[in-house]
């Protein structure tokens, strides 16, 4: 399959109607709720009691299996009576912990292929911690977990049982170990069980795939896509970035008389020659089939760090930008952004310490400013460039047109050309720009500005395409009126504009506004 043009992706920018996938709401009539209040006091907490009963007797059969094995035998598949006994005690107990907590049915449409016709299984959406329920049709394939998993209790020990692909965190070779790994038992020639992949990587809220990640996809093999569906009448499971936290989406779960999974087995996917050399290609073209069969879209929407990204044409953006966050910070200390905005140069970087920082912004409580100097990008040393933090309080002042805005920016980070009065905008400061206002990933910033660059004769960009890019280009346009401007909000100079702040209304990529709050893990 070749390589899918522009016009296969479903962009997600905060005007037009597309779902967005990482915020899910619950709305509940007074019915519902009279329903959930009744049995979550009587239903809910039996459930979860003896889940989590079963949840711990799960424990003796994962440590059997393992005790008195070393690591260079835990290297291998394990076969004989630990794998029959073992095997077959977890599969039942874990069904029974489903059952429990009220997955009555669990419903399996299509042939899991063998581990000889498909390695390694991909399932998707991954909206909720319920989904290692696909492992019971899957016969408990093999898993990949963060290494730093196995020293939760029982959790921990289910990894050794299940021989799970671990990856830390913390050691920068890793990854490298995990995709040799991954190749290695995907190449064994059926000597492995398969190996399951959540590709999207976090939870959504199933109205839009994530980008997938090329993990599942290094070692070129065909993979069986698994599609899975909570087709309840109340979406209870769903655990997006924002929405119910962990402890709310149990106990509502818990609280549903009924709960059913369907899982859904697609056809083996053979990659083609050229996806075998390249998994991001061969990854975005599972990822387009599986939404196709869903009937949802496929989009490039991923978590860069810890924030969600969303994609917007050719460039990427924070849903909620750490700018806001931000001006949340200053409008507790009762700073207005009004009162900072000199002392920047135009073109020219002005390093400064957290100390002057807290001069300048006429900060005194230290966790206030440890909190606000967190934000900007700050050197080997420490120290943060006072054009960001000039740039910032401008656009949290909420007194200047995007006109003003913009052209302050451009003044800021343009550079002086060597022949020539001009100035330009070169990747540097139109990437430190966009990370600012809009909460662009660097690299995804440099990108685009490489492209709009093509567009003109040298490396730079002029005030007049800098402006023509942010202010007249219809997608983009709408893109910085949304961020700096929501229209329903009125500004002021000598106030935060509340539309740009987490804790009050916003526009979100669906078209709505909404209040946004915080998961309660």
């Amino acid at each position: 399959m070749s390589q899918r043009s522009p016009g296969d992706w479903v962009p997600l920018d905060p005007t037009s109607g597309t779902p967005n996938p990482f915020v899910h709401e619950l709305h509940l009539s007074r019915l519902q709720r009279v329903k959930f209040c009744l049995l979550g006091v009587l239903l809910a907490p039996i459930r979860v009691f003896l889940a989590f009963i079963i949840l711990f007797l799960l424990w003796p059969f994962a440590w059997l299996q393992v005790v008195g094995l070393t690591e260079e035998q835990l290297q291998e598949p394990l076969t004989g009576w630990r794998k029959t006994v073992c095997h077959n005690g977890v599969l039942g107990l874990s069904r029974l912990l489903f059952f429990l907590l009220g997955f009555l049915r669990i419903r399996v449409r299509g042939q899991r292929a063998s581990r000889l016709q498909a390695p390694v299984l991909v399932a998707a959406p991954h909206s909720t911690f319920f989904d290692p329920i696909v492992l019971l049709p899957c016969d408990l394939p093999k898993v990949v977990s963060r290494a730093e998993n196995l020293s939760v209790p029982v959790i921990g020990a289910l990894l050794r049982f299940n021989q799970a692909i671990l990856v830390s965190r913390h050691d920068p070779a890793s990854r490298r170990k995990v995709v040799e790994e991954v190749r290695r038992r995907a190449t064994s020639g059926g000597k492995w069980p398969q190996v399951l992949f959540f590709p999207e990587g976090t939870c959504s809220n199933k109205k839009a795939l994530l980008k997938f990640k090329p993990g599942a996809f290094i070692a070129g093999v065909p993979v069986q896509p698994v599609l899975i569906r909570y087709p309840n009448s109340l979406d209870t499971t769903s655990w997006a970035w924002r929405g119910p936290g962990v402890l709310k989406v149990l106990w509502l779960t818990a609280s549903q008389p009924c709960s059913i999974v369907d899982v859904e087995f697609l056809p083996v996917y053979h990659p083609s020659p050229e996806e075998s050399r390249d998994p991001t290609l061969y990854a975005n073209n599972v990822q387009r089939v599986m939404a196709q069969a869903l009937g949802i879209p496929a989009t490039e929407c991923e978590f860069v760090g810890n924030l969600p990204v969303i994609v917007v044409g050719r460039l990427k953006v924070a849903l909620e930008p750490q700018l806001w966050e931000l001006g949340k910070v200053l409008r507790k200390a009762g700073l207005s952004p009004s009162c900072v905005d000199a002392g920047a140069e135009p073109g020219r970087s002005r390093m400064i310490s957290q100390d002057e920082f807290a001069r300048q912004l006429q900060l005194s409580d230290p966790q206030t400013v440890a909190g606000a100097f967190s934000y900007f990008h700050q050197d080997t040393k420490g120290l943060v460039d006072f054009r960001d933090v000039a740039l910032a309080l401008a656009a949290l002042d909420g007194g200047r047109t995007l006109e003003e805005l913009t052209r302050l920016a451009f003044e800021l980070f343009a550079e002086e050309q060597a022949e020539g009065p001009d100035r330009l905008l070169y990747k540097d400061g139109f990437s430190t720009i966009l990370h600012l206002l809009l909460g662009s990933p660097r690299p995804a910033a440099t990108t685009l500005h490489a492209e709009l660059c093509q567009e003109g004769a040298s490396q730079g960009l002029s005030l007049c395409q800098f402006q023509n890019f942010s202010l007249h280009d219809p997608l983009y346009r709408k893109l910085f009126s949304t961020y700096l401007r929501p229209p329903h909000t009125p500004r002021s100079s000598s106030q935060i504009s509340n539309a740009s702040l987490p804790g009050s209304p916003i526009a979100l990529a669906n078209g709505t506004v909404q209040a946004p709050k915080q998961k309660g893990d």
